[in-house]
Order: structure tokens, then C-alpha cells, then sequence
């Protein structure tokens, strides 16, 4: 076909195996035709090129036309005659053509000469002629495009072809034409008259026609395509927006990306003008409709279009019949009409004049108060209000709107309404403001800050805090300003702004006098709890929690108690990990629960989830994490910091346990639903890529998660992946450079680095090691001691972090597991394989991280040949190749079934038999011999010993008359023993 795409087919693989199985039928003799429908720019261009580019492939006879839209004036045959030229042009069909003259007058004038009914038939006869001779040929893939555009001439011979010519069964015996029809049609375009419908519904009755639709690509699908498109990775956030605005569409989705940065995100101007050609075949009266409903939104109910719209109802119905017989408009429940596509809406909108948009918004907003003042109808009375440019109508709306969001659970809608509110509040006069308590600027912005955190947007949190701090006067209520000093403070805690916090929330303590006591010390002495432990004041953090604990339990403010419980958990004795921390954790969620304060019930729930987790009681966790994801998701807060963090962990858990399919099924089910998710869904699935071999993509994605502000998850996260992408590609210093750019980054303000550390430190070190023995093996004793030298710094690092964690005590089993994998590789880049500490390590991951263990496995497996304990090592090779063929972990399949070749572990396993005297291991030390290896590295290369090694080059240079091993290897070249090619690919 005459169009290439530089992007890969997403999506299709159910249609695409469809219609490659009419194609197979086709080429064993069964004719058939598959009519494929979709709306414009779903992608039945793209599928058909891929469909026809294999059959060219495969040597199918691939010809195409194209229908054209020229008006009410066309070109009769216009596909027909494309599809003749390309057969006359090509000197392969060309004699072909030349023995059916009926068709080929086609090319020259056929519409004068096919006036008359005869001359007709024989033009359709000669055409059906010509394409079985075709066939007879080769198989033959006959393609025409954009159905909804054809010429009456075209549709008359395609209902021929279809009918009674080409696709009618064999007789007699004898095999049919090899020959396959695919015709595709825009369904959008098909109006209840357009010529095609009875065409259609006629050829869908034939036996050997059938019928492909090819429906919007789902959001997971989109998501691919666009990030495929653009070269440079996108932002997760934009990527989200242009899905949401595509709605499965291929083309609308290219076509937003490409305005991506261009046009501030808005309608693409060549998007908007191909969506209003639609438009302006309407009548003037339809398009007036469809103006007024596009100001209503995507929905609107039919009495209110027709109040706003004023017309008579038998003109408005025959306006609303055009626009949905035009698949602009679709009727729904409740009489109620939709935009088919929100693009199609934004395009109309965005072509309506300044003045005509105020005046509609100015006449949705009235009818919607007079209808009274629901609070379902407070958002669109706030949205009309502002647009036709009425403030105080406005606030007053955004204000009812922001409290109905609140009451029903819905955080970022109640940001949303409480920041128009914002904007508002200086346009609209003091005496036109609404009246009522906490109605006032400071206290809206808390309330703003709150239902950002809550929405998961911490950093407009912090934003909105420090502009109620910044309206806080000197004489204001001291309670007041402590509210907002530990509102920011816990708000900064939340973007790791660690010092900052704990100055706040210091602040906020002192203002409010701890005697006599009251609600608001109990939650300022609660942050301050949460301050202090972040920034290491343990002793701090004790002395006011155990106090603000007492004062909670006096004034019975069973929430702040909650919270204070959950802190000392984590503070007293073993911390969450132990017994009595679990007990007090369970306590809190109880008091959480029954006070009805969410977001203190969810921390409480994840710290018990994560105490689990840090005790290597994987299944354990799980339950602990499906009740707080419930409690949020009834809650409406899926978004905010402690369910992302459940998120995370959920994930997390299922990716150690191996359940790897389950993991990225439910990454991208969190994506979809999460607006600013970032690291909190991604990580566990970037680890399942890297894992099966996707390191590119692994690695883009990673680093789009830096950009923007800091954000102490992303960074972890991207710091993980990059390392192991590293150290998987074998670059030990872009490996070690990750590892230290990521733990300076985390490292709190105190000094104390992150947890992490112990796993980035082990993961670089698996490159660190084989650059060290590398350089070993070629003689390069610099480079081994400087490797070594970095091994041990890094080995420092993980002991001192595993040792000592942020808690101040040693980390939980996943942690000390990572210690045992980092100890062994620093042995294996200091002294060589030790057996005795890769099953340490082994060990010490049999907590339930089916992955690590088999990577710590297979080093095991390697230890234990160069130990020649060769039984053992086949059954650790073994284990590892079930775990790798399990989780679909493709590169550690590859090392594993490498090492046994090496290694000869398995049953039957060696290189292929010589023609010559030398056995197959004699073969491979011959290999490396050619490559100048001393004894010693022969051993280590093979996993054998040097003596062994020296016992082989023996019997190698007898065998082949040899005086010396640079003499062995001229004989072996010679002989064609070793090749060149043999040598360097070993």
C-alpha cells in the first residue's frame, strides 16, 4: 500500500488475527470479503496497511484503491480505475489486463462506453474475469478504502463483484479464486440516507461477506500509542490527559501529541477544523443546536437545550434528528443528548464568538436556578455562572458545589471549587459575599489545603497553607494561626521538607498554652510528633507524644489519640514489627474508626500492612492492604498519601511473590484511575520489565519520573530501576554513579540516608563484580583493585544502613537479605565465588522474594562449579530456570541455560561433536587459549580449576603434535578446529 507508518500497530492483534485467517482461507481457494467499519481516524488505514504489508510479504498479489470525496460530482470507478492503473504499470500483471480489453477500457473512458445496460455488464464480467485470472496467478488482497465516499459506478460493481462474481463458491470440484476483499467505511459518516446503508446491509447477508468493527482502542492501548509517537518521554500526567481526550482514537490521539507543548494543551487547530466539517454540513438550524448544547457540556437534558436553544419543539426535534442521524449528536436515557466524541464538543465550543458563549452560559446558569437550589446542579450553576461573567453568583455556586464534594467524598472536585472560589473572592464586593462561620479567606485556603492533601496533591497543599499563613495578621486568633502553622507543617512533612516542618509545627506548639488543655494542642503537639521523628529527635518526638497522648485520652479526642497511638508504635520497643506495636496499631484503627476520621484510620491500617511486610510476613500484609484500599475508596481518598502508599506496597507485595502478571495488571489498573500516581504505581512494574529484558523502556520511564519537583518516591523509584538497568547492561559506573546521585538525594536533613541504600548498593555491586573479575581474567590488576575498592565501599554502605535504619534499629528481613547479596557480590569482586556466602544469601531471601532468590541462586550455582561441586550446582541451576520460566524473566533464562552449557550441567549439554581427537572440553579450552588465557583464567572462565585447566592444555597440545600452546593454536586454525568467528562469538 501507497502509505508507510513509522509507529507499530497497538492494539489490533484480535482483528489482525481475524482477517489473517481470511486471507489463509483465501489462499487455499475460499473467496471472501470482511467489510470493515470504525469511526474516522480509529485506525482502519493503519490495520489494513499492516494486513496487506504481510501478504506482500508472503507473496500475495496486494492491489488498492481509494475512494475520494469530490462532492456531488465524482469520478465513476475511481477505486476500480486506481487498482487497473497499478495492474497495468506493473509488467507482471500488465498481460493479464491486456487479455480482459472490457476492463481495461475502464482506464481509458469507460463511462462513455458502459452508458447502456450491456456494456455495463460486461465492464462488471471483465473486471470479475480479470481479478480471477489474477488469482490464478498468485493470491490476490484486494483493498479498497473509505466505502462512504464511493461513486454510485463503484458501488454498483463492488455489489457485483460480492454477489455474483468473484466470491461465488467453486462447482464441480475445483478450487475457488484465491482472492480476499477488505473494504473499509467510515460508521460515523453514515447518516440514516446515505447511499451506502442498503448497500451494506445487502452484502452482509452474502455467505462469504462478513462484517469487522473496529471499536476505540482502550485507554491502556492509547497510552502505548502515544507514548510510541513522541520520541522523548512524556510526563505520566499529559500522557493521562491525552488519553482521556482521545477516547480510543488513534488519530485524535497523534494528533494531541503533537500539540503537546505547542498549543498549551488545547483544541490542535487541524484536529478542530477536520471535526467541523461535520459540523457545517448541518443545517443553519442544527448548528445553532449544536452550539447550544456544546455551552451545556458534553450532556444535556432535552427541556433544558430546548429552553436555552428557544425553539418550537418540531423544530428542534427535526434539528436533534440531523445532528444524531449525523452521529454528532447521541440520544440517551432520561431524554437526554451527548456529543459522540468530548472533541467534537471542544471544537464546536471553541468556534462559538465571545459574545454568543456569555450570552448561552448566562441562560444555562438561569434555568438552572430556577429550578432550585440542588446540590447535584451546583457545579454546572458555578461553571455558567463564571462564564457569563456573574462573580458573586459564581461564589456563591463554587462555595455550595465545593461543600456537596465534601460530603460525598470527592477531594479534588472540592479543591477545584474551593480554588474558583478563591479567584473570585477579591471580584465580588464584602456585602455580596456569602455570610456563615469559617466563610472567610484564611479558613477557605485550609479548607483548599486539606482537600489537596487529600487529593494527593501535596505540593498545591503546601502552596495553599503558605498563602493562609501569609493572610494570617498580627492580631489574628492565636488558635487560628497554630491551626495553619501544623496544617503546613504536616502538609510539608508530605513533600519532604523535613527542617521547615518541624520549625512550624514548634511554632504552632507554642502558641497555644498546654494548660489548660485543649483539642487544638492535643493535634498540634500530634504533628509535632510526626516532625521530630523525621528529623531524628527521637527523645522529642517520645517526651510530647506519651504527654499529648495522655491529654487526648482526658478530653476524650479520640481521633488525635489515634494518631498518637500509631506514632508511638513506631517509636517505643521493636517499633510496628513487633507485637505490642501491632496491638497499638490495631487499637488506633478501632478509635480512628469509631471517631470517623479517615485519613487517621488509614495510617493506622498501613502501618500495620507495612509492620507485616518489614517482618517478612508477606501474605500476612494483604488483607491488612485490601481493608485500608476499601476504607479509602468509600472514604474518597484513594489519592491521598497513605493509600498511594498502600498502592505502592500492594503492588510491591505481589511483585516479591512473584505474582507478576497480577502486579502489572493492577500497576495499570491504578494508573488509569490515579491522576498524579507517578512512582506509587509504576515502580513494581518497572522491576517486572527489567526483569524480562525491557531495559529501554524500563529506563525511559524512570527517568520521566525526575521530572518536575522533587518528589522523595520518584526518586527512589527511578533510582531502583536506573541502577538495576546498570548494572544489567553491565556498566558498573553509570551503576555506582546512580546509587550515590540517588542516596544523596534521600539522605534527610539529619544525615541519616534511606533504606534503600542497602538494596541500590547490592544492586550495583552484581555489575562492580563482574567488571572486577573481568578485569581480572584479562590480567588487569589496576582495575581489579580499584573494583574492589568500590565493592568495599559500597558493601560499607549497605552494612551500615541495614545495620542501622531510619528507625535506629537493624532493618526487617528483606533488608538483611539485601545485606547477604551485597556481602557475597563484594566477595565475589575481592577474593572470587564464595559457595558459603551466596547461600546466605539464598537463604536469607526464602522470605518470599522469589526473584532476587533465584538471581542469588544462579550465583550460587556458578560458586559452587568453580568448587567443583558440580551435583549441586545442577540442582541450583535447575530451581533458577523454573523461577525464570515461571515469571517470564527472559534475560535470567538466558544466563541460567548459559552457565549449564559452560558449565555442561545438563543431560546431554557440550558443544557439537569434531571431526578431530579433541573432546568437547578440550574444544572449549582451545577456544580461549586462541584468546591468549592463561591457566588460571581458563579455570575461572569454565568453572573448573587451574590445574584442571593445565591437565587440558596438556592433553591438547599432545594430541595435536604441539610444542607450545601459541604452536597448538596456528595447528588448530589451520586444521579448522577453531575459526575466527568461532573465537570472538566465545
Amino acid at each position: 500500500m501507497a502509505q508507510t507508518f513509522g509507529t507499530p500497530l497497538i492494539g489490533r492483534d484480535e482483528e489482525v488475527a481475524r482477517l489473517s485467517r481470511v486471507l489463509e482461507r483465501a489462499r487455499a481457494g475460499e473467496a471472501r470479503a470482511v467489510l470493515v467499519a470504525g469511526d474516522a481516524g480509529v485506525g482502519k488505514t493503519r490495520m489494513l496497511t499492516e494486513i496487506a504489508g504481510r501478504a506482500a510479504r508472503s507473496g500475495v498479489t496486494v492491489l488498492t484503491g481509494h475512494c475520494v470525496d469530490l462532492g456531488d460530482v465524482g469520478l465513476p470507478y475511481l477505486p476500480f480505475t486506481e487498482v487497473l492503473g497499478a495492474v497495468a504499470a506493473d509488467e507482471r500483471l500488465a498481460p493479464v489486463l491486456a487479455a480482459h480489453p472490457e476492463a481495461e477500457r475502464m482506464l481509458g473512458g469507460a463511462p462513455d462506453a458502459v452508458r447502456d445496460v450491456g456494456g455495463r455488464l460486461r465492464l462488471f464480467e471483465g473486471t470479475a474475469a480479470l481479478l480471477a485470472d489474477l488469482s490464478d496467478a498468485a493470491p490476490v488482497l484486494l483493498v479498497l478504502e473509505d466505502l462512504h465516499w464511493a461513486d454510485q459506478s463503484s458501488r454498483d460493481l463492488l455489489r457485483f463483484l460480492l454477489s455474483r462474481g468473484v466470491l461465488q463458491p467453486a462447482t464441480g470440484g475445483t478450487a475457488g479464486h484465491r482472492l480476499a476483499v477488505l473494504a473499509s467505511y467510515r460508521a460515523d459518516d453514515l447518516h440514516r440516507r446515505h447511499p451506502l446503508r442498503p448497500l451494506l446491509a445487502e452484502l452482509v447477508r452474502l455467505p462469504a461477506v462478513e462484517r469487522l468493527e473496529l471499536r476505540p482502542l482502550a485507554d491502556a492501548e492509547v497510552a502505548r500509542l502515544v507514548r510510541s509517537v513522541e520520541d522523548r518521554p512524556l510526563p505520566d500526567a499529559t500522557v493521562r490527559r491525552i488519553v482521556e481526550r482521545a477516547e480510543g482514537n488513534a488519530f485524535y490521539a497523534e494528533e494531541l501529541v503533537a500539540a503537546t507543548g505547542s498549543e498549551g494543551g488545547g483544541m490542535p487547530s487541524g484536529l478542530a477544523d477536520v471535526l467541523l466539517i461535520r459540523v457545517e454540513q448541518l443545517s443553519d438550524t442544527a448548528q445553532q443546536v449544536l452550539r447550544t448544547a456544546a455551552v451545556a457540556g458534553r450532556r444535556v437534558e432535552h427541556d433544558l437545550l430546548r429552553d436555552a436553544v428557544g425553539l418550537p419543539d418540531d423544530v428542534l426535534e427535526s434539528a436533534l434528528r440531523e445532528a444524531v442521524g449525523h452521529q454528532l449528536l447521541v440520544a440517551g436515557e432520561r431524554d437526554t443528548y451527548s456529543f459522540r466524541h468530548a472533541l467534537a464538543r471542544e471544537a464546536v465550543y471553541g468556534d462559538l464568538l465571545p459574545g454568543e458563549r456569555a450570552r448561552l452560559h448566562g441562560a444555562f446558569a438561569r434555568l438552572l436556578a430556577g429550578r432550585g437550589p440542588a446540590a447535584d446542579t451546583a457545579a454546572e450553576r458555578a461553571h455558567h455562572y463564571r462564564e457569563s461573567h456573574d462573580p458573586a453568583a459564581a461564589l456563591a455556586a463554587s462555595l455550595e458545589a465545593a461543600g456537596h464534594a465534601q460530603r460525598v467524598g470527592a477531594p479534588a472536585e472540592e479543591l477545584r471549587h474551593l480554588e474558583a472560589a478563591l479567584d473570585l473572592w477579591e471580584a465580588v464586593p464584602a456585602a455580596e459575599r456569602p455570610a456563615g462561620d469559617g466563610v472567610d479567606r484564611v479558613t477557605l485556603m485550609l479548607r483548599a489545603s486539606a482537600a489537596a492533601a487529600h487529593a494527593g496533591e501535596s505540593h498545591r497543599a503546601v502552596s495553599l497553607t503558605r498563602a493562609a499563613l501569609a493572610g494570617v495578621g498580627q492580631d489574628a486568633d492565636s488558635e487560628l494561626a497554630a491551626r495553619v502553622r501544623y496544617t503546613l507543617a504536616g502538609n510539608l512533612i508530605g513533600v519532604d521538607s523535613l527542617r521547615a516542618a518541624y520549625a512550624y509545627s514548634s511554632e504552632a506548639l507554642e502558641m497555644i498554652p498546654a494548660e489548660p488543655p485543649s483539642p487544638t494542642w492535643v493535634w498540634a503537639a500530634a504533628t509535632h510528633v510526626l516532625a521530630a521523628r523525621q528529623v531524628g529527635d527521637d527523645d522529642t518526638a517520645l517526651r510530647v507524644g506519651r504527654r499529648a497522648l495522655a491529654v487526648a485520652e482526658r478530653l476524650r479526642v479520640t481521633d488525635a489519640q489515634a494518631d498518637l497511638l500509631v506514632s508511638l508504635a513506631n517509636l517505643e520497643g521493636d517499633g510496628r514489627r513487633s507485637p505490642e506495636g501491632r496491638a497499638r496499631l490495631t487499637e488506633a484503627r478501632e478509635l480512628a474508626r469509631r471517631a470517623g476520621n479517615a485519613p487517621v484510620e488509614l495510617r493506622a491500617l498501613y502501618n500495620l500492612a507495612v509492620g507485616a511486610y518489614e517482618s517478612g510476613e508477606l501474605e500476612e500484609s494483604l488483607p491488612w492492604l485490601a481493608e485500608g484500599l476499601d476504607r479509602a475508596r468509600r472514604a474518597g481518598l484513594s489519592s491521598s498519601p497513605y493509600p498511594m502508599e498502600m498502592r505502592y506496597l500492594h503492588l510491591v507485595v505481589l511483585y516479591t511473590l512473584g505474582r507478576w502478571d497480577a502486579c502489572v495488571e493492577a500497576a495499570e489498573a491504578d494508573a488509569a484511575v490515579l491522576p498524579a500516581s507517578g512512582g506509587y504505581t509504576v515502580a513494581p512494574a518497572l522491576h517486572v520489565a527489567l526483569a524480562r529484558g525491557e531495559l529501554d523502556r524500563a529506563a525511559d520511564r524512570a527517568r520521566a519520573l525526575l521530572d518536575g519537583p522533587f518528589d522523595w518516591m520518584a526518586t527512589l523509584v527511578a533510582g531502583i530501576a536506573l541502577t538495576d538497568a546498570a548494572a544489567l547492561r553491565g556498566d558498573a559506573e553509570a551503576a555506582v554513579a546512580q546509587v550515590r546521585t540517588t542516596v544523596d538525594a534521600l539522605t534527610d536533613v539529619s544525615g541519616t540516608g534511606p533504606d534503600v541504600a542497602v538494596r541500590l548498593a547490592a544492586l550495583a555491586l552484581a555489575a562492580v563484580a563482574d567488571a572486577a573479575v573481568e578485569a581480572r581474567l584479562t590480567g588487569d590488576e589496576d582495575a581489579a583493585s580499584r573494583w574492589a575498592g568500590t565493592a568495599r565501599e559500597l558493601a560499607d554502605l549497605a552494612r551500615e544502613r541495614a545495620l542501622r535504619g531510619v528507625t535506629g534499629r537493624p532493618q526487617g528481613p528483606e533488608g538483611m537479605a539485601w545485606l547477604a547479596r551485597a556481602e557475597a557480590e563484594e566477595a565475589r569482586a575481592v577474593t572470587g565465588p564464595d559457595p558459603a556466602v551466596w547461600e546466605k544469601a539464598v537463604t536469607a531471601f526464602a522470605y518470599g522474594d522469589a526473584y532476587e532468590r533465584a538471581r542469588c541462586r544462579l550465583r550460587y550455582a556458578e560458586a559452587l562449579l568453580v568448587a567443583e561441586r558440580r551435583e549441586e550446582a545442577a540442582g541450583e541451576a535447575r530451581a533458577v530456570r523454573e523461577t525464570a520460566v515461571r515469571l517470564g524473566a527472559g534475560p535470567l533464562l538466558e544466563r541460567v541455560d548459559a552457565l549449564v552449557r559452560r558449565g555442561r550441567l545438563g543431560e546431554g549439554a557440550g558443544a557439537p561433536a569434531r571431526a578431530s581427537v579433541l573432546t568437547a572440553r578440550e574444544g572449549d579450552v582451545l577456544r580461549l587459549l586462541a584468546l591468549g588465557r592463561s591457566n588460571r583464567q581458563i579455570g575461572e572462565e569454565l568453572f573448573i580449576s587451574g590445574k584442571t585447566a593445565s591437565v587440558h592444555v596438556s592433553n591438547i597440545l599432545a594430541k595435536l603434535g604441539a610444542g607450545s600452546r601459541t604452536e597448538a593454536v596456528a595447528i588448530a586454525y589451520r586444521e579448522g578446529l577453531i575459526t575466527p568467528g568461532a573465537v570472538a562469538a566465545g
